[in-house]
């Protein structure tokens, strides 16, 4: 009682003034010192324990103590608590085994917790899903639906923590087809009306792109709460469905819903160029409002909301005002330099960190016995890339342990394209086009990197054979924000109602412009043209 109200003090004299004590007095006065945070105290009592005779200890004192051993610190923990559990013959309780599964997965061993499993005789319900949850949270999701699918074979049924986690695994991994299977695995079990599932489905659908499934789970939800909100404003942005994020918020706000900081985030990962800046800064009055100001994912949202609305200062002033930053917060700065052309800036905050972030990097599998994936690899390319160190960019691929994917030749082509290099960059455009064919990213990069270099006629068979495959890009967009209406426009542009004033303007400040001076770049015309009829061509088309 006195350990759960955070009376240490308290506890610890009643557990000195009792004439005996008991294996359950040990493990309550344990018990009490790590579940609040106390781990030096709760594992001296330990040992004091562990001194009267390894007979003292029971299955309460090995889940107790295994319980608190969650983070990568305290991994030689769970080890020496394993020894004792086969010295003290509990290896095979299944309680035990499933306390130590779930405590090697928190550390950071997943090859322990696994060999774990498989040595168990008897497994329940908690033993599949500690290995599997486990596997997920380590970003073995390939491994973990394999493990569920041993487990849906067998004779125990799974619970709705169970589908939760491979739902999450389904969701990592983006793969639909198993995701629709595990749905109808829980409506054929009636757990399809749980919170927990509610959300995992609507997550896994929206990761996967299908919002439609995402929303019908959504509106047929008999109570919705913040996770769930959060997950289906985070899907749109992620689809690129902004408005209809930005309706289902209002709607939130107009009926009264509590607004956290998770659903802030996410309404604030959807703005885009063509995004309302008023909109934006009435998000930014309920963050003072609420004093959200603090949290690290809405502060990162403004610094993005203000850059992409084209409002520099104010993503800098967001910035500034951040009582602490961590790795997104100075990405998200840097990001919003480079998006409004000042590179130098952008490089002045990158070149800085990037000793930093190779300690960082290299501190995962050194200390945290943290194995990094693609997108950490992908994540020191780039960084190495935005400071201009191109050659450790691409000695850091070769020397990669692992065969590179997509996120890693993505990272170099953009570094290639920051740098300036066309050659490494053709051969990082020939690598991914080997893994995404119809990605149009590769040619319009390597095209760009070519404009650069005045390579004209590289560009344009860069160009010809993006056609030939018939993979198109995006359209380019600009925009501009007048009395809170977004007016967009293309090249060449005729819908908007006022187009034939705007290009008349345009043409008289065309005239005015090159009165005083100015001449077009003629780096990043869109094809290859002789000398004059690139000339001819700015003529007609620069307004």
């Amino acid at each position: 009682m006195y350990a759960k109200c955070r009376a240490l003090g308290n506890a610890l004299k009643v557990f000195d003034e009792m004439p005996m004590r008991d294996s359950v007095s040990w493990n309550s006065v344990i018990s009490g010192f790590l579940s609040n945070g106390e781990f030096e105290f709760g594992f001296k009592f330990l040992k004091r324990m562990v001194g009267l005779g390894i007979g003292q200890l029971d299955q309460a004192t090995f889940t107790t103590v295994l319980s608190a051993c969650d983070g990568v610190d305290l991994l030689r923990v769970s080890k020496m608590i394993h020894g004792l559990v086969i010295l003290s013959g509990f290896e095979g309780e299944i309680t035990v085994g499933n306390a130590l599964i779930t405590s090697y997965f928190k550390c950071g061993c997943s090859g322990s917790g696994d060999r774990v499993f498989r040595e168990m005789g008897d497994k329940n319900v908690v033993t599949w899903t500690a290995v599997i949850s486990g596997l997920v949270q380590t970003g073995l999701c390939e491994d973990s639906l394999s493990v569920f699918s041993l487990m849906h074979g067998g004779l125990v049924e799974p619970n709705s923590v169970t589908y939760s986690s491979v739902l999450s695994a389904c969701a990592s991994l983006q793969v639909i087809q198993e995701g629709k299977q595990i749905h109808g695995l829980v409506l054929k079990q009636g757990f399809h009306s749980d919170f927990c599932i509610e959300s995992g489905l609507m997550d896994m659908y929206s990761k996967c792109g299908s919002m439609e499934d995402a929303l019908q789970i959504f509106y047929s939800a008999d109570k919705l709460d913040e996770v769930s909100m959060t997950i289906v404003l985070t899907g749109f942005a992620q689809n690129g469905l902004e408005n209809e994020a930005i309706q289902i918020f209002t709607k939130m706000m107009k009926a009264g819903i509590d607004i956290d900081p998770n659903m802030v985030s996410a309404i604030l990962g959807v703005f885009g160029s063509d995004t309302s800046l008023a909109f934006g800064q009435q998000i930014h009055s309920l963050v003072i409002k609420k004093r959200f100001g603090a949290n690290f994912f809405v502060s990162n949202g403004l610094i993005n909301m203000y850059s992409k609305c084209g409002n520099m200062e104010e993503s800098m002033k967001a910035f500034s005002r951040m009582p602490q930053r961590n790795s997104v917060s100075w990405n998200s700065i840097i990001a919003a330099f480079a998006r409004h052309g000042d590179g130098l800036k952008a490089i002045k905050f990158h070149v800085g960190l990037v000793d930093k972030g190779m300690k960082f990097f290299e501190s995962m599998s050194k200390f945290h016995h943290i194995n990094p994936r693609m997108e950490h690899y992908a994540c020191v390319i780039d960084m190495l890339g935005r400071a201009g160190l191109l050659s450790e960019a691409k000695k850091f691929v070769d020397n990669l342990p692992v065969k590179p994917g997509i996120l890693v030749w993505q990272a170099l082509l953009g570094a290639c394209a920051v740098c300036g290099d066309s050659e490494l960059g053709k051969y990082a455009a020939d690598q991914l086009l080997l893994l995404e064919p119809d990605n149009p990213t590769p040619y319009v990069q390597l095209a760009n990197i070519y404009s650069g270099e005045g390579s004209w006629r590289d560009r344009a068979r860069t160009i010809k054979k993006m056609k030939e495959v018939g993979v198109s890009k995006e359209t380019g967009k600009s925009w501009i924000e007048i009395e809170r209406k977004v007016h967009s426009f293309v090249v060449c542009d005729q819908m908007h109602p006022q187009s034939e004033t705007i290009y008349a303007v345009i043409a008289e400040l065309f005239l005015q412009l090159t009165d005083e001076g100015y001449k077009p770049d003629k780096r990043f015309i869109l094809h290859y043209t002789g000398q004059n009829e690139i000339e001819s061509q700015l003529e007609v088309t620069a307004p």
